[in-house]
This record gives structure tokens, C-alpha cells and sequence, in this order.
């Protein structure tokens, strides 16, 4: 990867981030009503503040919009959403791996293409993105810096 290119990746981190904060100052959760939420409810939040995320990330350097979604689904399937929970572990706190827990023993029945514990794992990491969004959003944006996301060709 180029200087250049390197330089608008990390662009376009920082403005996802900052996208997804805006959007954070218009939640309408408070603390004490977020502990009522199911883990199902969270991973269906974190789904798409994750989704959001990595469309967001990808906005630099301009593509089409097919190269975009390629990009975006290679992201958001659950065989690469499980190795990015991977990827995190190490740096998550023990309320955070309680929530991946109980995120993973809230996924329901997985769609027939991926496994039960691919799934798992990949609702998991939506639960916990769901509840740093509702609870601690430095701590999600922080976490999300980490991630490393891969790169598809848009052409196949």
C-alpha cells in the first residue's frame, strides 16, 4: 500500500469514527434503560453501527458503487466478522468478554451457508459493538481502530 493511499485509509478511520459519534449524540437510550436490552438487541444495533462503519471507512479513495459494496459485504459477512472478534480479544476487558458471551449464546439459528459457531462468534462481536455504541462509545471507537480490514477485488 502507497504512503498516499495508507494516508486515506487512516482518513477515512478517523471519519468514520467521527461519523459514528455524531450519530451516538443522537441516541435516545439512557444508561439505566440499556441494561434491559437484550443481547439480541444489541447485536441488532451493533450490526448496523458496523455496517455503518466500514461503508464509512471505505469512502476514500472514491470508488463505484459495485467496488463499494463488494468492499462492504467482504466485511460484514459472518465468516470475516468472527475473525475480527478474533483479532480483538486480547484487547477486551472481562464486562467486555462477559458480552461477547452472552452475545454468542444469544445467536439464533444461522443462516445455512455458516456454521453455528462461525455465527456465534460473528453476533457476538455485533453484541458487543452494539452495547460500546449504546455505553461507551471512546471505548468502541478505540476498539474499531484495531480492526483490519481486508481487501477485495472489485473486478471479480
Amino acid at each position: 500500500m502507497t504512503q498516499e493511499n495508507e494516508c486515506l485509509v487512516q482518513e477515512s478511520k478517523a471519519w468514520a469514527t467521527q461519523s459514528l459519534q455524531r450519530l451516538m449524540n443522537l441516541s435516545l437510550i439512557n444508561p439505566a434503560q440499556i441494561q434491559q436490552v437484550s443481547p439480541a438487541a444489541l447485536a441488532y444495533i451493533g450490526d448496523a453501527v458496523y455496517e455503518l462503519y466500514v461503508r464509512t471507512n471505505y469512502l476514500l479513495p472514491p470508488k463505484t458503487a459495485y467496488a463499494y459494496h463488494q468492499r462492504v459485504v467482504a466485511q460484514v459477512r459472518a465468516e470475516t466478522q468472527a475473525q475480527q472478534l478474533a483479532s480483538l480479544i486480547a484487547w477486551l476487558t472481562p464486562t467486555e468478554l462477559e458480552i461477547v458471551r452472552r452475545g454468542r449464546n444469544a445467536a439464533n439459528r444461522p443462516p445455512k451457508r455458516v456454521n453455528a459457531e462461525i455465527y456465534g462468534r460473528a453476533t457476538s462481536l455485533e453484541t458487543l459493538i452494539g452495547y460500546l455504541y449504546l455505553t461507551n462509545f471512546p471505548r468502541l471507537s478505540q476498539l474499531l481502530q484495531q480492526l483490519n480490514f481486508i481487501e477485495v477485488d472489485a473486478h471479480k
